[in-house]
């Protein structure tokens, strides 16, 4: 992307997606391309999950997105090392030309397409990318200080917006019609292809079609932040006025949303049971997971529910209304009072279990196997929870109403690999 792309500012109208030299991996230089991705760096399962991507490929991205080291600084600098190291070496390399990539993806019969490009960064204050998670001051820093040393957007957020029309047209058209430069299936059996757009018309017909949007950010709310603090700290018209995104027109295709668990591995089970009855309503949800989360999903169409695994299957609901009603701040809109990680954070953690929210005490986990796996293995508690419909998501984002942090999972994500913007590329 050219440094002197337009600059916005307050009042920015819509979306402004600018063209971009994509940093890719190079074919003939890694094993394979699915063996050099990576989820996501926060979906990423630390540290077995991080050991399994550093021994798929000597290559990984996760050696970019999250790099091992004792230290945070030593952590960002060897992330710089490396990736200056495999730009010298031929590993990676800028496409010739700047383009916006159209993505898809296709997980069984769920096929996403969207496209990716370099996204002019608006403040809240326009309406125009509109959050709906509260961030934490930690995660912001840490990425700030990756990107800052990296000079580069390594992995992009997803984004959704509505009713494209020509966008859509020049998305499926070189979906449909054009060889992709890349095609991999990742070992979740996720196929992935991605084309470069780069024909003037094509371009303008997406600029001026998305000129007209507004999205809602689906994945990345600390990435978000991040650019935004980054964009802050220098001066206009520098490149970090933009930011690396994919968007998705969720009328076309519609994003899964799933729930993002919690594990407690200071918890045990038996504790968190004994401390919430009086509370909520206690039972056993089955002997399987299978059968838990159909009896979560069962219960929480009722009102807030949740499962507690890690020693068996249980199943907490009906929490008593005067305690709830105690706990849950009044000045809040309904819709946020009744929202399952909301009754979760300000009732079972900060009242009755009483688990402060560091990662020590509490950690994210996005698959549900997989947090149920750490809390047996930590002798804790995994909470499961039950996915928040799409439509409150976006209501409350247009209201300005920011949901608890980690509340949604929505998905696929794309894969962090496959193509990456370094800032100092024009």
């Amino acid at each position: 992307m050219s440094n002197s792309s337009p600059a916005g500012g307050s009042g920015q109208r819509g979306l402004r997606l600018v063209p971009f030299r994509g940093l890719r991996y190079v074919r003939g230089r890694v094993g394979s391309l699915a063996a050099v991705t990576s989820p996501p760096y926060d979906v990423v399962v630390r540290p077995d999950g991080q050991r399994h991507l550093e021994t798929a490929d000597p290559y990984n991205v996760v050696r970019l997105i999250l790099p091992d080291a004792a230290t945070a600084d030593a952590r960002n600098r060897k992330a710089a090392r490396t990736l200056a190291r495999w730009l010298d070496e031929g590993v990676l390399a800028a496409d010739p030309h700047p383009a916006v990539y159209v993505y898809e993806q296709r997980d069984g019969d769920h096929l996403q397409r969207g496209v990716i490009g370099a996204l002019r960064l608006s403040g809240p204050e326009d309406g125009v990318v509109l959050p709906h998670e509260d961030v934490m001051p930690g995660p912001v820093a840490d990425r700030a200080a990756l990107m800052t040393a990296t000079r580069a957007n390594l992995e992009p957020l997803l984004l959704t917006y509505r009713d494209g029309e020509a966008t859509a047209h020049v998305i499926d058209r070189t979906a449909t019609g054009a060889e992709p430069l890349l095609a991999t299936t990742t070992e979740d059996g996720v196929r992935h292809r991605l084309w470069a757009v780069t024909d003037p018309g094509d371009l303008a017909a997406i600029d001026a079609d998305l000129s007209e949007r507004q999205a809602l950010i689906a994945d990345g709310h600390h990435r978000w932040a991040t650019y935004r603090r980054l964009q802050a700290e220098h001066r206009p018209g520098s490149p970090w006025d933009y930011g690396l995104v994919l968007l998705v027109d969720s009328a076309r295709y519609p994003l899964r949303v799933r729930a993002i668990h919690r594990v407690l591995p200071g918890l045990p089970v038996a504790a968190a049971l004994e401390a919430a009855r009086g509370t909520f309503r206690v039972r056993p949800a089955g002997d399987t997971l299978d059968a838990a989360l159909a009896a979560l999903g069962e219960a929480a169409a009722d009102g807030n529910a949740f499962v507690l695994a890690g020693d068996g299957y249980h199943l907490l609901d009906r929490p008593e209304p005067a305690r709830l009603a105690a706990a849950v701040p009044a000045d809040r809109p309904e819709p946020w009072r009744r929202l399952d990680a909301t009754v979760l954070h300000q009732l079972l953690l900060d009242r009755v279990w009483r688990i402060p929210d560091a990662p020590e005490h509490i950690r994210y986990i996005h698959d549900t196997g997989a947090a149920v796996e750490l809390a047996e293995r930590h002798g804790g508690t995994a909470v499961l929870m039950h996915p928040v419909d799409e439509q409150v998501v976006l209501e409350l984002a247009r209201e300005g109403v920011m949901m608890p942090r980690k509340s949604t999972s929505f998905g696929p994500k794309p894969a962090s690999g496959l193509v990456m913007r370094g800032l100092d590329l024009s």
